[in-house]
């Protein structure tokens, strides 16, 4: 692999670094970090990172909590390598040991999924950032792009149903997507998840949303959210919003409000 191939980016501020494809390819970027924000706790946490790339959004959950540990999932076997690649880098020493990469298709069901190395409830948290474009959409002759970037038919149900045999009860899952697939997501999560707390993210105030945040629960009974949006930019210039730069640096995490604070906001 020649250096003119791929790129070596830092994320957090320099807290840890991804290598990526510079020409092909997912490239990851600021719905990575907020992906990974999604994932809050105060204790040691098991994470699968469903179509990791090389591994952005994972080790962004790595490098905020101390105690997590994280495994990659990536069916492509050049963005696995990448992801390999990446936790040998130097800059990643302190977070290396706590992460692994695991080549598999997420789609994969039943024996041959756990033979692929996805055994049944072993995972706190399911983070996943599938592929949402519509595959007419931003038609790209790079083959490992369109394959990283283009949905096909079914393709939350699948991902959604491996991160609900993966989890243990009670686990979360945490997707990005567009707004256009929230009712696939809805959908694909049934009666697998509950307690769906969804955030519209806009680019600026007077802008449609052009992502959607969402979390919730294996096993919960609890009803949908709709949250409050969140602006990644102000009404003028390019700056992110304060915490919309705080969840992309990996100074804060999106937590979730559950319903014990639904319940009180409703009393004041």
């Amino acid at each position: 692999m020649t250096a003119s191939a791929y790129t070596i980016d830092a994320f957090h501020r320099g807290r840890f670094h991804i290598m990526q494809p510079k020409g092909g390819g997912h490239r990851s970027g600021v719905d990575a970090m907020l992906l990974a924000s999604l994932v809050a706790s105060d204790r040691p946490v098991t994470v699968a990172d469903l179509g990791s790339g090389a591994g952005a959004a994972g080790l962004a959950v790595a490098a905020r909590l101390a105690e997590a540990r994280v495994m990659l999932v990536e069916k492509s076997p050049l963005m696995a390598d990448y992801a390999r690649r990446t936790l040998a880098l130097l800059e990643n020493a302190s977070l290396a040991g706590r992460v692994e990469v695991l080549e598999a298709d997420v789609t994969l069901t039943g024996k041959p999924r756990i033979t692929a190395g996805l055994p049944d409830e072993i995972f706190d948290h399911v983070i996943m950032n599938p592929p949402f474009n519509d595959a007419a959409d931003r038609r790209t002759p790079d083959a490992l792009k369109a394959e990283a970037h283009a949905m096909t038919e079914g393709l939350f149900d699948g991902w959604v149903r491996t991160a609900g045999a993966i989890m243990k009860p009670g686990g979360q899952l945490s997707l990005i997507a567009r707004p256009q697939s929230i009712a696939e997501i809805i959908d694909a999560c049934g009666k697998r998840f509950g307690g769906l707390e969804i955030t519209a993210l806009h680019p600026r105030p007077d802008e449609s949303a052009t992502r959607i945040l969402v979390t919730a629960i294996k096993g919960s009974r609890a009803r949908l959210t709709l949250r409050a949006p969140l602006f990644v930019h102000g009404a003028d210039g390019h700056a992110f919003t304060p915490f919309v730069d705080d969840l992309n640096n990996g100074r804060a995490a999106y937590r979730r409000i559950g319903p014990k604070e639904i319940c009180s906001r409703r009393k004041v």
